[in-house]
């Protein structure tokens, strides 16, 4: 009952917002035409002419919502979730996702950053650096986005260097000493030739407190640079990008011992209550320190040329990313087994677009694409490193992955009021070369290919300049797996799971208008989704295979109100009802002492406390799939000493859901976040002091969920807190 009245709670706001519309109508500050504009369908278009579920933010949508890193916009895009395992960031929207970690395994959701593709989810959360907007595309997209893409696509626009002269500088202070700087300066070299630069650094202390010293002796470090030299000769430009990041963050692998009602307390049934906290202000140090670092540098190199008939763009991209990790599986005090995870990742895309001009009847986006992706895993036992003995070699694994891709989608106006788009994309994937180590031995694995067609179809109506309908079908698929981290090293057969594609067919209808005033979407999906890949961790032996069938379906709806004298509001909701109506074999965790002595004698003996059991499931929960999510976000703008003052804030809502992937355990509880910021600027807009505040309800809520035989680990929401930012601008 309190996850329905607090979803009604969030939706009530929209009627009486409407409610509103005729008075603020009459306001003069909102007779001017608004149109905002999207690049959804790879060439930019109005929002209301795209027949995709699209959640657009701005940045000073961003800015309201305090949102920093990419993460940050989960409070602000209905149905989406970002959920860790260590030091890899799994996106999930409407319940698609995956909670797989390896070699080759990929994002069912496909991140772009200036039309550069992004693989490494080790890399899929990132901060967000001179942002213009970013636009969460829900439903499969694998026709113009491709790879991996079955839930939907986040693109993330940056600024351009501009020959114009102007610089940014903000700095803040927040709880739990957090410090951030950020620098931009942007300049001409010549009339046609740009340049900018820009600086980043954030540090603080970890929330929770160590259990052996009661201090917060966790601190972070993470900076990075971006430059970039833009030409622009008119009918052709050129731009080149360097980005350099390193990271020292040990704050997701700061765990405490998760409590189950049913499993009970999740530490290791022979560690004694003082070496681990269930405490969410606390956590309980390893052996090892466990940290996560990365460093990583990207060099993107943008062609595009104007052809009269229409635009050609090139996108070339190399990824050097490096991340070193050691987590702590038994979440305790005690030296059971700390686990070293390094992962090097090695990226190469090329991308070719020919888009159309705006006007004819017929528009279209045809493209190439080519993607190879190395991200070799090496594992060891990190237990003997504080003794001075260093890090002891396990295994480790690579799937080197090429993708090849030919697309091409067309939209036809048959009237002024009538389109039909159709689209079409080829890919051919391929896992070469690929093997396993035990120690520092390799084998080799048989290599995979596949073929794939993703179509897509969509019947737009317009019965207006300013509203459309339309009824769409797409289909997408998450790439084969190789499970070279997994079932090719089990004893006595040694043979690796085939693990197929994950398909899935989705129909949509929806509708939007916009306005001067307004601006509305609503949605409803139906989605069929099988061969579901899904990691299993049974009698210590991991693996990956094709388990299970789902259906999703459900309903969204989003808007913009601009009710004049500076007041705005927007909000959205969404529900989802994901249910497995078919998983074989899910994983599903057991006390050990569940199967009678001799098994709880022989589970001591290997040091684990609990068994990953298969058992046949049909119709539960899907994973990461709250039924209910919600926003409401405001925004006041009102003179102020001869400047401006803005009040704005975002209140977030989400029902609650389960972590496990059988979708039947590790619950998370349904909870509420909310954002405040007011920020005064001076009269010419050049400064600005800001008070800002996350987490104002003080929500305390599960944000990661680590399971395995040892025990179960997690980490908490960040409580309340408080900073103050200023800033310059020229």
């Amino acid at each position: 009952m309190r996850t329905r009245r607090a979803f009604l709670a969030t939706a009530s706001c929209l009627p009486l917002a409407l409610a509103a519309a005729p008075v603020a109508a009459q306001d003069a500050d909102v007779q001017a035409e608004r149109v905002i504009v999207v690049t959804a369908q790879r060439r930019a278009e109005a929002q209301v002419d795209v027949p995709i579920s699209i959640t657009a933010l701005d940045a000073g949508m961003l800015e309201t919502a305090n949102a920093n890193e990419l993460s940050g916009i989960q409070s602000m895009v209905p149905a989406l979730r970002f959920d860790r395992q260590s030091q890899f960031v799994q996106p999930t929207i409407r319940g698609v996702g995956t909670s797989i970690t390896t070699s080759g395994g990929g994002s069912n959701v496909g991140i772009y950053v200036d039309g550069f593709y992004s693989p490494n989810p080790a890399e899929a959360d990132f901060d967000l650096l001179r942002v213009r907007s970013v636009q969460v595309l829900k439903g499969p997209q694998g026709t113009l986005f491709g790879r991996n893409t079955t839930g939907g696509a986040i693109l993330v626009e940056t600024a351009d260097p501009s020959v114009d002269p102007a610089m940014e500088f903000r700095a803040s202070l927040a709880s739990f000493e957090a410090i951030r700087a950020q620098g931009y300066v942007t300049t001409g070299l010549t009339d046609t030739l740009a340049l900018d630069l820009e600086v980043n650094y954030a540090t603080g202390k970890a929330y929770q407190r160590n259990i052996a010293s009661g201090a917060r002796d966790r601190r972070y470090r993470n900076w990075q640079v971006r430059t970039g030299l833009k030409l622009d000769l008119g009918d052709v430009t050129a731009k080149l990008r360097y980005q350099h990041v390193e990271t020292d963050d040990p704050r997701p692998l700061l765990y405490n011992i998760f409590v189950d009602d049913v499993l009970g307390v999740g530490a290791p049934s022979f560690a004694p209550p003082s070496t681990y906290t269930t405490d969410p202000d606390f956590y309980a140090p390893g052996p090892d320190r466990s940290f996560i670092t990365t460093n990583n540098d990207i060099v993107q190199l943008t062609l595009e040329a104007d052809l009269g008939f229409a635009e050609l763009a090139s996108f070339t991209q190399y990824r050097d990313q490096d991340v070193d990790a050691s987590l702590d599986l038994d979440k305790t005090a005690l030296t059971i087994f700390q686990y070293g995870l390094p992962v090097f990742n090695r990226t190469f895309t090329q991308e070719f677009l020919l888009t159309s001009r705006p006007g004819p009847a017929l528009q279209y986006t045809a493209g190439l694409f080519y993607l190879f992706n190395s991200d070799r895993y090496k594992t060891y036992a990190d237990n003997a490193v504080p003794l001075g003995f260093g890090r002891v070699r396990l295994g480790g694994s690579d799937a080197p992955t090429r993708s090849t891709a030919a697309f091409v989608d067309l939209t036809y106006e048959v009237t002024p009021s009538l389109f039909v788009t159709g689209g079409l994309r080829y890919a051919h994937d391929t896992i070469t070369q690929a093997f396993y180590n035990v120690g520092e031995e390799a084998f080799d694995v048989a290599d995979v290919k596949s073929d794939r067609f993703t179509p897509r179809l969509v019947v737009r109506y317009k019965p207006s300049d300013t509203t459309s309908l339309y009824a769409s079908y797409a289909r997408g698929y998450k790439a084969a797996i190789l499970d070279v981290g997994g079932s090719c090293q089990n004893p006595p057969d040694f043979v690796c799971n085939d693990v197929s594609p994950e398909t899935i067919d989705a129909f949509e209808i929806g509708f939007k208008t916009e306005s001067a005033l307004l601006s509305f979407e609503a949605a409803a999906f139906y989605y069929d989704y099988r061969n579901l890949q899904v990691s299993l961790f049974t009698d210590g032996r991991a693996e990956i295979i094709n388990a299970a069938k789902a259906e999703i379906y459900g309903a969204e709806a989003a808007l913009a109100l601009r009710l004049g004298g500076g007041f705005s509001i927007t909000a959205g909701g969404a529900y989802v009802h994901g249910r497995y109506t078919d998983f074989p074999g899910a994983p599903v965790y057991m006390p050990c002492a569940d199967f009678g002595p001799d098994v709880a004698a022989s589970c001591a003996a290997g040091g684990v406390s609990y068994l990953n059991v298969p058992v046949d499931l049909k119709n539960v929960d899907m994973q990461r799939t709250p039924e209910f999510t919600g926003n409401l976000g405001a925004r006041w703008e009102v003179g102020l000493a001869g400047g401006e003052l803005a009040l704005s804030g975002n209140f977030y809502y989400t029902s609650s859901f389960f972590f496990g992937p059988s979708g039947t355990q590790f619950q998370g509880g349904d909870y509420e976040t909310l954002a405040l910021r007011a920020q005064w600027d001076d009269p010419e807009s050049r400064f600005f002091l800001a008070v800002f505040g996350d987490n104002v309800t003080d929500s305390r809520y599960v944000n990661q969920v680590q399971y395995n035989n040892f025990g179960f680990g997690a980490t908490w929401s960040q409580p309340r807190t408080w900073g103050v930012e200023i800033g310059y601008r020229y």
